[in-house]
């Protein structure tokens, strides 16, 4: 078979544009590092690699989701912080309050003192991130959830928790600040005394001194309702011949019984259902004191309208004034107690955040990892590689110039 020179030629100079493309697209690798460079280098390994990039992109996007409640939580716990402090200052202005030594003026003065740190706790309680959202609006608030009108200080925003998505998984972004300002349980948290009547006597906030007889008495079956229920003191006599006796529904417990008893926080114990409460002053006849059981209607601003109005009001008595600051600390020691609580949740939410960010830098290091195990590229072999194939090209390129010098005419010159 006759080859000329010209078809030799030519399949020269394609093996040797092969061998050059060859080449050039391994240097294209070892420049970027990656086995795979395009989908048709191998794809398996680049359906491989997308998924994982997927997998990178979630972890990123929910990453954004946890440093977005991250800074909501840190901030509405900062705020509630300075909210505790500030009714921890309002109740111990309060107390200064019960000295009996203080005039109408001086406790007016006091009044004034608490209306001020009741305007800072409705600005906290209206906080905003800079971004128009609000802590405590719930679900979203497009204005201050809090809103003083006639009846006092009113929710305007939407019950509940904003939330974004963590892979399924909910990072608080507001919080539901209605429960805490304004429907902490009234009372002590289980029941509430509270004076009906007297000006010659107070009562404290009381508290259960038998858990198992209260909740015998206070919860179905033996109460159908017990959001009914009701207990009564009642005082009947004169002073020095006092007796007092105690109604539930309307229904005398016992006999009446002589006013005497234990001395408990200024006054004297009044104690049934394993319940007790102090009435301190001088009971008289016809006076009355009512005990229920908690409901969640306390709010914080409320307590302190009421004891700030009953602070102005000039030529009230000592009871009277006791009374004002006995119901005013029971009301901020539920508030705070609320608020607390409320503090204790954006605290479980930040440590949510943080779990949930070490669970998103496993998947993100995973998708890594998978990404670079399906396309990046082994150096040491590349280079291995690279240098047997540039050796091949020039053992081409030799050959090739050997095979150019294949002409009769060298032989004729020669």
């Amino acid at each position: 078979m006759r080859i000329t020179n010209t078809a030799t030629f030519a399949r020269s100079v394609a093996a040797l544009q092969d061998r050059h493309s060859e080449l050039a697209d391994l240097q294209d690798h070892l420049n970027a590092q990656k086995r795979v460079l395009r989908a048709s280098d191998d794809p398996v390994a680049a359906a491989r690699a997308e998924r994982a990039q997927a997998q990178i992109a979630r972890s990123d996007a929910q990453q954004r989701a946890v440093d977005a409640s991250r800074n909501a939580m840190s901030q509405t716990e900062s705020t509630l912080s300075d909210a505790i402090d500030l009714m921890q200052d309002a109740r111990e202005t309060l107390v200064q309050a019960g000295n009996g030594a203080l005039g109408d003026s001086e406790r007016a003065n006091i009044g004034n003192k608490l209306q001020g740190l009741r305007d800072q706790l409705l600005a906290l309680a209206n906080r905003e991130d800079g971004a128009g959202n609000y802590f405590f609006g719930g679900q979203g608030s497009s204005a201050p959830p809090f809103v003083n009108g006639p009846a006092g200080v009113a929710f305007r925003g939407t019950a509940g928790t904003q939330t974004g998505a963590d892979g399924g998984e909910g990072l608080a972004l507001t919080v539901d600040g209605q429960g805490a300002w304004l429907q902490a349980p009234d009372g002590n948290g289980l029941f509430k005394a509270s004076n009906t009547n007297s000006t010659t006597a107070w009562s404290d906030g009381g508290h259960v001194t038998n858990p198992a007889a209260f909740f015998a008495a206070t919860s179905p079956p033996a109460v159908a309702d017990p959001s009914a229920l009701r207990y009564e003191v009642k005082f009947s006599g004169t002073a020095g011949d006092m007796s007092y006796t105690v109604l539930k529904n309307g229904e005398a417990m016992d006999a009446p019984k002589p006013w005497t008893g234990t001395s408990t926080s200024g006054g004297r114990a009044v104690e049934f259902d394993g319940m007790s409460f102090a009435i301190g002053g001088a009971p008289a006849d016809g006076n009355v004191f009512e005990v229920r059981l908690s409901q969640p209607k306390q709010s914080v601003f409320d307590t302190l309208d009421r004891a700030i109005a009953a602070l102005k009001t000039p030529n009230r008595g000592s009871a009277q004034v006791q009374q004002t600051v006995q119901e005013g600390m029971a009301g901020l020691d539920g508030s705070l107690t609320a608020l607390g609580s409320l503090r204790s949740r954006a605290g479980e939410s930040l440590n949510h955040a943080d779990a949930a960010e070490e669970r998103n830098a496993s998947l993100k290091l995973q998708g890594q990892e998978a990404r670079s195990q399906a396309v990046d590229l082994d150096p040491y072999q590349a280079l291995s590689e690279f240098q047997l194939k540039n050796t091949g090209y020039e053992a081409a390129l030799k050959t090739y110039s050997m095979v150019q010098r294949l002409s009769i005419f060298n032989y004729i010159g020669g």
